[in-house]
């Protein structure tokens, strides 16, 4: 629970009574390693804290593959955007994950007891898009090798905890390709070494 404090407590103050509160709305839920969370088409109107692990946000194109959106790991919140409407991608945790679930009730009791819980849950969100807008915006336009360098940069602890079919995915590369790129930066890197 130190976890979801500390987090909070970045994005505004908080009393020792609300801080019980808020914990005493939380519920702790254990994924086993590639289960699902979420399916698409259902609804999702949890917020979660994630204390342990990974979860990968993925949808299918139209040609059936899995397209990797986005990785959340831990100390971060997730939630629908479009409160009420189902979910248009999948969420499967990637590794065991331990998650702190608010429910949509629990939720909003906290927003309507705390005063300025709006406003800390508002500094969170903002915070969180401009990461993601900051990790994806690179992503677009670069070479693949530059976009696996700026992933290592952007997410420094994913890459030996995500599979490599799922980082390909998520840049937007073939598994054989981001295979080669890996070699070649490892070899340059020993290289630069001596």
């Amino acid at each position: 629970m130190q976890e979801l404090l500390n987090f909070l407590m970045q994005f505004g103050n908080l009393n020792q009574q609300q801080i019980e509160f808020i914990v005493s709305k939380t519920t702790i839920v254990d994924i086993k390693k590639d289960h699902p969370f979420v399916k698409a088409g259902k609804p999702f109107n949890e917020v979660i804290f994630i204390l342990e692990g990974v979860l990968r946000i993925f949808y299918y194109n139209n040609k059936d593959q899995e397209i990797t959106k986005y990785f959340v790991d831990e100390n971060h919140l997730l939630a629908n955007p479009y409160k009420g409407e189902p979910m248009t991608e999948y969420i499967q945790a990637i590794t065991y994950c331990k998650l702190l679930v608010f429910s949509e009730k629990n939720w909003n009791e906290i927003s309507n007891t705390i005063v300025g819980w709006n406003e800390i849950v508002n500094n969170i969100f903002h915070k969180a898009l401009l990461e993601k807008m900051d990790r994806r915006s690179s992503l677009v336009s670069e070479d693949a090798t530059t976009r696996y360098l700026t992933f290592l940069e952007k997410f420094p602890t994913l890459a030996n905890r995500v599979p490599l079919s799922y980082i390909a995915s998520f840049l937007g590369i073939t598994q054989q390709s981001l295979s080669r790129i890996r070699k070649k930066t490892s070899d340059e890197t020993f290289f630069t070494k001596w």
